[in-house]
């Protein structure tokens, strides 16, 4: 007894296949957002920096309202407390008071709020300075370019934290002082960078069009090639927080940067100094909030470098 298959219910491999392909091209393809988180979010290392971001973020914006108390008021009764899970020490405060009685957890919070300001603030600085300059450099080299790679030829050659500390002694020691100092040694980073995305980008057909359409040298810079060269200085920027806080807190604990009592990390490492040995958490913590937060800024650049960067996607 033989079976005969009908044709019209047979699936035809020809017909499948057509119907993928045009499922394909019917397909509506991925926002450029959409694309950017596909390949951040493969790398946990970036996501759980994100993560630590944000709460330093939260922290920072709403420093006055989670914080349990004022950061410079002074507790006499609980001066050296230790933590609250440490003989001697009290839920009032988690984790213990400083020299002078002063909350732990307040002034890491406040110290968060000030480490923010001050990545965001040297970054804006050096971004708009450094790529007004490479752009300047990178488009219409000649004496120009000399002369501006020459300047930071030399600034590069002086370790940065000996350049910082040279501002600050001339400027004066203070908050202000210092992120202009962190800002000024960063620019290098953000010229060179600059005028090498420019230099491979002057020459592509997208800007000898414009150049023949009539675009003058400010529209062709500011406006052709400067969104082409986005993607490195984001990346660069996200790095940049995480140096100029480390910066920040070694001038904070030279006592160049911020001035007693202002709460933040570096000052108060070098003021627990003398505490090391007979009050770990007034060193401990405020050198782990530093820790883990140029860290996670680290692993979020390192994300934003493979997500951005063609080549590095996976």
């Amino acid at each position: 007894m033989s079976t005969q298959t009908n044709p019209a219910t047979t699936p035809d491999p020809d017909d499948a296949a057509q119907k993928e392909l045009e499922a394909i091209l019917l397909a509506k393809p991925p926002s450029p957002l959409a694309e950017f988180w596909h390949y951040f979010r493969q790398n946990r290392g970036a996501l759980a920096g994100l993560i630590v971001v944000g709460i330093v973020v939260f922290l920072a914006v709403f420093a006055q309202v989670v914080a349990p108390y004022d950061p410079i008021a002074q507790d006499r009764s609980a001066i050296q407390m230790p933590p609250s899970w440490e003989d001697g020490g009290s839920s009032q405060y988690l984790l213990g008071t400083d020299a002078v009685g002063r909350d732990m957890v307040s002034r890491l919070m406040y110290g968060a709020q000030l480490s923010v300001f001050i990545g965001l603030f040297v970054v804006v600085i050096s971004v708009i300075f450094g790529v007004t300059l490479g752009l300047a450099s990178g488009y219409f080299r000649g004496w120009v370019e000399i002369g501006i790679m020459r300047v930071m030829d030399i600034m590069l050659s002086i370790p940065s934290l000996v350049l910082a500390l040279a501002i600050v002694t001339i400027l004066g020691p203070n908050l202000i002082n210092a992120m202009l100092a962190i800002a000024i040694v960063q620019l290098p980073h953000y010229v060179r960078l600059t005028r090498a995305s420019v230099i491979s980008e002057r020459n592509k057909e997208y800007v000898t069009a414009s150049q023949i359409a009539g675009a003058g040298p400010m529209r062709q810079m500011f406006i052709n090639i400067l969104p082409n060269c986005a993607a490195p200085l984001i990346v660069q920027g996200t790095l940049g927080i995480s140096n100029a806080i480390l910066d920040a807190a070694a001038l904070g604990f030279l006592g160049l940067g911020a001035q007693p009592p202002t709460p933040e990390w570096g000052s108060m490492l070098a003021n627990a100094r003398e505490f090391v040995g007979s009050a770990w958490w007034i060193v401990t913590f405020p050198g782990l909030c530093i820790l883990i937060t140029v860290l996670a800024f680290n692993l979020m650049g390192d994300g934003l470098r493979d997500a951005l960067d063609p080549k590095m996607k996976r």
